[in-house]
């Protein structure tokens, strides 16, 4: 009973707030979250998860133990996939970042990528960053690929220990200069002999993902893999 009442308000509720597409606009239909059926088939996805030693790959290469990396879709500033991303982090969108975890993960899952990965990190904020938005647009990612793959979310283990400036606008030097030694680890012990899974909104340099894993460096057995919803590419 109480069921079929809630349905009957979400739709009434619809009638006047209709869900709409990120991307274009449109109204969402029954089963569609974020982007319509038009948009999510012409999402401009890498397929990175597909190809060994992809462009994702590269930019980790060398500087910690990488097990494998990709990025979701391609990232493009005047585009308007942009908008997706734009609306997780800035209009307070929890339910978008889910959602596109668990679209993320539903694609990937099958190709094998996330086989043998023990627990999902994601980049922490600073305390006062996350006062200040009310969440981790990453930590909502987080969640949909967990409910998906059932991989546990590492919370608190990792944390940020300035608050940094906003990477958006700097160069590629001034990004790695910026959180150069930010993250510390909380408990390291935690991962010990595991297979990590860094998990962020966007990757640009990769200088974030990087610092992250370096406050796990010397942690025996530890391994790493990435996954990004969406990739800047140069």
């Amino acid at each position: 009973m109480w069921q079929s009442c809630k349905l009957w308000l979400l739709s009434f509720f619809r009638l006047f707030v209709p869900r709409r597409c990120a991307v274009c606009g449109a109204c969402l239909d029954d089963g569609e979250e974020v982007l319509c059926l038009k948009c999510d088939i012409g999402m401009p996805r890498t397929n990175y998860h597909l190809r060994v030693d992809n462009p994702v790959e590269q930019r980790f290469w060398g500087r910690f133990p990488l097990e494998r990396a990709t990025s979701y879709f391609r990232y493009c500033k005047d585009g308007d996939y942009r908008r997706i991303l734009f609306r997780m982090k800035y209009e307070g969108r929890q339910d978008d970042a889910e959602a596109m975890g668990r679209l993320m993960a539903a694609d990937l899952v099958r190709s094998g990528f996330f086989e043998g990965v023990d627990v999902l990190l994601l980049v922490p904020l600073h305390p006062d960053k996350q006062r200040l938005r009310g969440y981790n647009q990453s930590a909502c990612i987080a969640q949909g690929v967990s409910a998906v793959t059932g991989i546990p979310v590492s919370v608190g283990n990792v944390r940020r220990l300035k608050f940094t400036e906003t990477q958006t606008r700097k160069s590629a030097h001034q990004r790695w200069d910026n959180v150069d030694g930010v993250f510390e680890a909380v408990d390291a012990a935690a991962f010990v002999g595991q297979h990590v899974l860094l998990l962020d909104d966007v990757l640009t340099t990769g200088a974030t993902l990087t610092a992250c894993a370096d406050a796990l460096a010397g942690v025996e057995g530890v391994r790493f893999s990435v996954l990004a919803l969406a990739v800047v590419e140069r």
